[in-house]
């Protein structure tokens, strides 16, 4: 494994500019996130001002190169800011990693030139929020059974359908939606658009209230005879799902990033607390039963970050990481409910209030073992490419 990332440009070490952003994350999560963390918790708020503040800092267009308005960074400075937010609060590293991954991310993929010059500045920027569709009610790891179609109109498609857990579904100033436009099923049978807040007969839908990450917006978003012109069309017509699978090799390292993340700050609090937390006359941390617990989570905490900088070290390099990200999605997300689960139990009945960090810890881990691929389809990706 060493040789590979050898090749790939990994020294197991930051780089100045990771550090750079690390600690640019780390200070504007405590001046702008920390005071308000279980406020937007409680109330469900997305705080679209900070999106904002983070589009200013360069945060919401990390990959997209300097000439479209981006920070023209790397994967390796990508996975370190998403890691530091989600450290404060990964709700907002999730709204991030989705504006980054998967909208803005798609279109820098696919878009032609066009496309790219319209879009790319404004999301870069933060001018506008992104948004990404591809599940349906009834098609979560089916996406292929999708039941949104389009239907070619002259120069125009008219779209009627809905996708349901979608992060910015409300907020969202643009949307990059993957339809059907062929026989269901078929993976030549879909095709991806960009749609615009304030297109006729497209609008945002119910938001789902949440076990976790609740101050990223998640809702549906409805399509009612919804006329699309041919030229927002990305790439060619029965290319979306192809897209798609490949902006979600990409899009898993960001959910590793993020869980590593959630694993890092709840351990983090577990330190804290158990130096500080007395009982029998000591420190908890002098008990053994305790400190075997911290060893366990620091023992797979770097395990779970040797596979994301390893993916993101092979995507620098334009290799392919299929099934890297999704080695390295799988086990940082399993991680991260690990370690917070056992961060709640370290904590104690503390760790069951909301006034300690580790209960929303808890509750934001799961939903890095679902969010773009479960564990299982993980498996099912691995298994497919190690089986070849």
């Amino acid at each position: 494994m060493s040789d590979v990332l050898v090749e790939a440009g990994f020294d197991f070490g930051l780089t100045e500019t990771q550090k750079m952003i690390a600690e640019t994350v780390r200070d504007f999560s405590e001046q702008h996130i920390r005071p308000n963390i279980m406020k937007w918790d409680e109330s469900q708020h997305f705080p679209v001002d900070v999106m904002k503040k983070l589009g200013e800092l360069g945060l919401l267009g990390v990959l997209v190169p300097e000439s479209y308005g981006g920070a023209g960074l790397t994967y390796d400075e990508y996975v370190t800011a998403i890691t530091e937010l989600g450290k404060v609060d990964p709700s907002i590293a999730l709204s991030m990693a989705a504006h980054n991954s998967l909208c803005t991310g798609h279109i820098l993929q696919f878009g032609n030139e066009t496309q790219k010059q319209t879009y790319l500045p404004k999301l870069a920027t933060g001018e506008w929020i992104g948004a990404w569709g591809l599940t349906e009610v009834g098609t979560g790891s089916d996406a292929g059974g999708m039941n949104t179609t389009a239907v070619r109109d002259g120069d125009d498609w008219i779209i009627n359908g809905s996708k349901n857990f979608i992060t910015h579904g409300v907020s969202g100033d643009v949307a990059v939606v993957i339809v059907r436009t062929g026989e269901k099923g078929d993976s030549r049978g879909m095709s991806a658009f960009i749609i615009e807040k304030g297109t006729p007969g497209f609008s945002g839908g119910r938001k789902e209230d949440k076990l976790g990450m609740r101050a990223s917006e998640t809702t549906e978003l409805i399509f009612e005879n919804c006329r699309v012109p041919h030229a927002n069309m990305l790439g060619n017509e029965g290319e979306g799902f192809i897209q798609a699978m490949k902006v979600l090799d990409g899009g898993r390292i960001s959910i590793a990033a993020l869980s590593l993340g959630v694993a890092k700050g709840a351990f983090e609090a577990s330190i804290k607390y158990s130096k500080e937390r007395e009982q029998f006359g000591r420190s908890i941390s002098k008990f053994q039963a305790i400190a075997f617990k911290l060893a366990d989570m620091a023992t797979e905490i770097e395990a779970a970050e040797l596979l994301t900088f390893k993916a993101a070290a092979l995507k620098n390099a334009g290799k392919s990481v299929t099934t890297e990200g999704a080695k390295a999605k799988l086990y940082a997300s399993e991680v991260c409910v690990r370690v917070a689960n056992e961060a709640v139990q370290i904590f104690g009945g503390y760790g069951f209030t909301k006034d300690f960090p580790v209960e929303k810890f808890y509750r934001d881990a799961k939903l890095c073992t679902i969010g773009e691929g479960t564990s299982e389809i993980q498996k099912l990706v691995i298994s497919k490419n190690i089986l070849k």
